[in-house]
């Protein structure tokens, strides 16, 4: 007999779930947040949820926005459960349930909605989970990317804006003709600098107004960077027959992930911000090299492993971290060339971390898959691993690991594996990385050729060699036998 979630049904829910000690009436509103998938759900909205708990600021909690229309599905699952959501961390020594209250509503998607639930004065905070190709970055300049049709298209009509930023310039706008403070503007997304980021896509917009919005913003509105991390699987039948099975709850989107959060967060919100360090949150400074670290070392490592193992036919992350040639690999690539291009942090062990996500990588209670870790890299790639060639470069240092790396997400994008298998790409840009991998079998400047993802980087002929060398290995040799050389 499972519980359909629901505030009306908690008390109908088995003791073995941590249910809220709040009700919604303790509960108001300080949040907006426009993307609400799972790692939203896994990790600012838990640690709100445990700030509630606590009895603390309960003025925060988090209305529920987006703009696409998968938003607008996610919408139409969390409003029958009046916005609840089950929270499952599958930690191997025993799963533990916890339902989460710390969203209280969801605005209509559409535009007119959110801006008006932005300008809202009660409104401090307006957060972002709207994934690393989400925020119009040119990747030859590093810059706003001002061409993009989407944001033409809101410059041509700043009045009815579709884009997250069109949609937040405008929210600002309506707050400062009623006299209304700004709210705080805060990427949680896994970008470096991502608050610098978010706020080169405002003000990039805002370029050439004529109400001077591009001043006023660059003047009064903060964009606090911050580094975010917990490993989030996707949603199927799997986890919601999990939740059903295991904690009786009947929930329609729920959320899995490993019982790890960390969350590093600088400390500028001028309207105020929730209590954050009572739960674990931390405040620095400076939070560049804390997202350097992770970025380099825990998300370029999931690309590491992730176009191997899916070369081998390997569908989980943990099945991969036990191919002792996807492993090697990683621990090689990550001690000889990742690892010694992140700077020292006062009182962090880069050793001890690499070795905390090879823990976090080999759990198999998460399930996470090979394929999540393949997804848009598009856009992942030039934010997770070319930095870092740039960066090796730069200082003269071989790069041959890394090039290997890029060689192995180009045959990945060929469409099969080592065995003749199809192999799905899920891209953006999926038609022209499968022509262009095809092609590079026999020309492999074609890859590197793709000014959009690679910038200068593929003119540079240490680079260039080296994958051509790598990506020729793998054509001849397969996956296993180019790992075992490389790894010696």
């Amino acid at each position: 007999m499972f519980t359909k979630l629901s505030l009306s049904n908690l008390s109908a829910i088995g003791g073995n779930v941590t249910k809220p000690s709040y009700t919604r009436a303790d509960l108001s509103p300080g949040i907006v947040h426009i993307g609400v998938g799972n790692f939203h759900r896994a990790h600012q909205a838990i640690y709100l949820h445990r700030l509630f708990e606590s009895g603390r600021d309960r003025d925060w909690a988090i209305v529920g926005a987006g703009v696409k229309s998968y938003d607008a599905a996610m919408r139409a699952r969390l409003e029958p459960q009046d916005w609840l959501t089950t929270v499952v961390e599958l930690d191997p020594a025993g799963f533990s349930a916890t339902i989460s209250g710390s969203m209280i509503d969801f605005t209509d998607v559409d535009p007119e909605a959110l801006i008006g639930r932005m300008a809202s004065p009660e409104i401090r905070i307006v957060s972002l989970t709207v994934t690393e190709g989400g925020y119009f970055v040119d990747a030859k300049t590093g810059g706003f990317d001002a061409s993009h049709p989407d944001i033409v298209a809101d410059a041509a009509n700043p009045a009815k804006p579709t884009t997250v930023f069109g949609l937040i310039i405008a929210a600002l706008m309506r707050r400062r003709e009623a006299g209304t403070p700004p709210f705080t503007v805060m990427s949680c997304d896994n970008l470096p600098e991502n608050g610098h980021v978010a706020r080169n896509a405002v003000l990039g917009l805002a370029t050439g107004r004529d109400d001077d919005a591009h001043d006023w913003i660059a003047e009064n509105v903060a964009f606090p960077c911050g580094m975010v991390d917990c490993i989030t699987p996707a949603t199927g039948p799997r986890e919601i027959a999990l939740v059903a099975e295991k904690f009786g709850i009947d929930d329609a989107a729920p959320v899995v992930c490993e019982p790890f959060r960390q969350w590093v967060l600088e400390d500028n919100f001028p309207q105020g911000r929730p209590a954050l360090e009572i739960v674990g949150v931390e405040f620095v400074e400076d939070v560049a090299p804390y997202e350097l670290m992770k970025l380099r070392i825990l998300n370029g490592g999931h690309a590491t492993i992730a176009y191997p193992a899916g070369l081998m036919g390997i569908h989980y992350v943990h099945e991969a971290m036990e191919n002792p040639f996807v492993s090697g690999f990683l621990k090689k690539l990550e001690f000889t060339e990742i690892i010694p291009t992140v700077p020292h942090i006062p009182g962090v062990s880069l050793e001890a971390y690499y070795h905390k996500i090879v823990e976090r990588f080999s759990n198999p209670a998460i399930g996470d898959t090979i394929p999540r870790l393949c997804l848009d890299a598009s856009n992942r790639q030039p934010k997770f691993i070319l930095p870092t060639v740039a960066a090796r470069l730069a200082a003269g240092q071989p790069v041959g690991g890394l090039a290997l790396e890029v060689a192995l997400w180009c045959r990945y994008c060929a469409g099969t594996d080592d065995k003749g298998n199809a192999i799905r790409i899920e891209d953006i840009a999926s038609d022209r990385l499968t022509r262009n991998a095809l092609a590079a079998r026999d020309n492999p400047s074609v890859w590197l050729s793709m000014h959009d993802i690679f910038g200068d980087l593929g003119e540079i002929s240490e680079f260039s060699a080296a994958f051509a060398e790598a990506i020729g290995n793998l054509w001849t040799d397969g996956t296993e036998a180019t790992l075992a050389r490389y790894i010696g």
